[in-house]
């Protein structure tokens, strides 16, 4: 058994305690994170987290398929605007 395994899953407290409190008053509201480290359970299935990239929240639905994942691997950090092609490096005449 890998060390990751004896240590468990990492959420963010103030993420959980947040999530718990919208389930008890069964609200569906967007909350905020800067957490991107934090592994999505089961019971966060069905809420928008906004998810903090660098720059901005963005927004991202939970569902079923993502849990056991982190939430900063729905919200990316970069973006990619393609390869450059050998025509668009050379220099112009």
């Amino acid at each position: 058994m890998s060390r990751s395994f004896k240590k468990g899953p990492y959420i963010n407290e103030k993420l959980l305690s947040k999530i718990r409190e919208l389930n008890q008053k069964r609200k569906k509201t967007i909350i905020k994170t800067w957490s991107r480290s934090s592994t999505i359970f089961p019971i966060m299935v069905g809420h928008t987290i906004a998810v903090h990239n660098g720059k901005r929240h963005i927004p991202v639905y939970i569902t079923e398929n993502m849990v056991g994942h982190k939430l900063g691997e729905f919200s990316p950090t970069r973006i990619f605007k393609g390869a450059h092609t050998e025509r668009s490096t050379s220099v112009k005449q």
